[in-house]
């Protein structure tokens, strides 16, 4: 099933971040985000301002619907967004998850 289809894992008080298996996994699924230091990240350019703040608040519903917020940084017309799960410090499946959500809005 595609990543963006699946559903968001509960994560427990004794959830641990994803090891290298599962993060080498998961990350081939969303090939154009960069993995770093427990966290994933990606830059679009969405060709203006109004464009990039409109894709912000797409993003926003996502996040707020699955719980999970990501850093959002707007530079002019590019949005630069960061994901890692917070709570267990280091990536989650969730992160995954959400960030083919987002690669899938647009198109």
């Amino acid at each position: 099933m595609p990543l963006a289809n699946r559903d968001y894992v509960k994560l427990g008080a004794d959830a641990a971040p994803l090891g290298s298996e599962g993060i080498d996994e998961l990350a081939g699924e969303v090939a154009e985000w960069t993995l770093g230091d427990g966290q994933i990240e990606r830059e679009y350019d969405l060709g203006s301002f109004p464009g990039a703040v409109e894709f912000v608040t797409r993003v926003a519903d996502l996040a707020e619907e699955a719980d999970h917020h990501p850093d959002i940084h707007i530079y002019y017309r590019r949005v630069h967004l960061v994901l890692s799960t917070h709570s267990i410090g280091g990536l989650s499946e969730n992160d995954f998850i959400l960030s083919a959500r987002i690669d899938r809005l647009l198109g």
